[in-house]
């Protein structure tokens, strides 16, 4: 494999790229990974159904039922990927003691602690998720929009508890915690009033935002999505609301998920847009099939553009990567692990680019060259410099990972 590595590397300097600055590189790029993967976003913290617009689909055996199989299973799952995590949390995997039980607006920083040290003992920051869904206090589908008084208080005194709780992990990991907002408050039919539930969202943002924290520590987001089960026609929380909000409060970054736009539309096309005005800026990357369906990522065309645009804008400390999908229909261990390592593949292809070269190509209307170019580029031995970077990094970078999943399976999914 040394050797092979060496033809490919060799093969890589002559169009000008450096394969170890590359796999160097992308050592220490953090991307978060989201608990919700391992119980088909159930959480701990109530036994209603799944709501908010959004679905899990399918039945594999072997789901996380507690905080310890969650964690069991997140680790088998990060033994088999290469590279930097950060744990994504959203605040419904808050974790009580027997007998102890805190509503949402109630939860404090140590009903995480468990999840706290289970970072701190594998070197990971953590990310956050306030959770504006499945639950008896999302009235009439709505929460941080809702013209009743009572319910909009409790879901921004929701919010405020996260932005205290994204602080302590912060300190106590010493890595920056992005703490994204994301509702699925809309209607299922046409609205008589537009505005008015954006106005009362913008309100609530801005209730939350204003709870005292250091804006060095906590990275706060609003995310958009086009609509949800339920929500079709309507939602509060659109791209263009999400956008100015973000453009228009210090220390608020926009958080694109690419599940969450017209099918026509690619994020990878909004990321250097962005990049334009926004000093960071977040990203939750998920595969939408038709919809935002939040099918497990694959090294596939839109998720190598995504890359690219991070990677050729120099933005790979600007842009906060997290994964965001959940397939119930498969193994859920091989579900992270598919994902993780696809968009590292993704990131890796788009360092190990000639991206100075396109550019120049490009100013200098040399298109035909260009798309020569480009094409040849996609049978370059990028596998090559994968495994290397594999070997690096203590994993495997062939399917034998895959071993022990069916291993873990046997062993402790299929007796749960």
């Amino acid at each position: 494999m040394m050797e092979r590595y060496a033809l490919a590397k060799e093969m890589y300097a002559k169009i000008g790229v450096d394969t170890d600055a590359a796999i160097e590189t992308l050592k220490k790029i953090p991307v978060s990974l989201h608990c919700w993967q391992g119980d088909d976003v159930t959480g701990f913290d109530h036994d209603g159904p799944l709501t908010g617009g959004i679905q899990a689909t399918g039945d594999y055996p072997g789901k996380a039922r507690t905080p310890e199989e969650l964690m069991q299973d997140m680790d088998k799952a990060l033994s088999l990927m290469p590279g930097t995590k950060k744990l994504n949390l959203h605040a419904s995997y808050a974790i009580f003691e027997e007998g102890e039980f805190a509503d949402r607006d109630a939860i404090e920083p140590k009903h995480f602690a468990k999840w706290v040290a289970f970072a701190k003992e594998r070197n990971m920051g953590i990310d956050f998720n306030p959770t504006f869904f499945s639950h008896d206090k999302v009235k009439d589908g709505l929460t941080l929009s809702s013209p009743d008084e009572e319910t909009r208080r409790f879901w921004i005194n929701h919010g405020k508890a996260c932005i205290r709780i994204s602080e302590y992990f912060a300190k106590e990991t010493g890595i920056p915690c992005v703490m994204n907002i994301w509702i699925g408050d809309g209607y299922k039919d046409i609205p008589a009033d537009r505005m008015g539930p954006r106005m009362r969202y913008k309100d609530s943002i801005e209730q939350i935002l204003a709870e005292p924290h250091d804006k060095n520590l906590v990275k706060p987001c609003v995310e958009s999505k086009v609509f949800g089960i339920g929500v079709e026609s309507y939602t509060v929380g659109s791209a263009e609301f999400t956008l100015g909000f973000a453009s228009s409060h210090e220390g608020c970054l926009p958080l694109m998920d690419n599940g969450h736009y017209h099918p026509t539309e690619v994020v990878s096309d909004k990321i250097p847009a962005l990049l334009c005005y926004h000093p960071e800026i977040a990203l939750h990357i998920t595969r939408p099939v038709r919809w935002d369906s939040d099918h497990v990522v694959l090294f596939d065309d839109e998720t190598r553009e995504m890359a690219k645009e991070i990677v050729r804008n120099d933005a790979l400390n600007r842009v906060h990567m997290a994964l965001d999908y959940f397939d119930a229909s498969i193994n859920r261990v091989s579900a992270w692990t598919v994902g993780f390592r696809s968009w590292q593949k993704a990131l890796l292809s788009a360092l190990c680019t000639p991206n100075a070269k396109l550019k120049e190509l490009q100013d200098t209307n040399q298109m035909t060259k260009l798309m020569m170019m480009q094409e040849e580029l996609k049978l370059y031995p990028f596998g090559d410099v994968w495994a290397e970077y594999c070997r690096q990094c203590g994993v495997v970078a062939d399917m034998s990972w895959f071993d022990e999943i069916v291993k873990y399976e046997e062993e402790v999914l299929s007796k749960r």
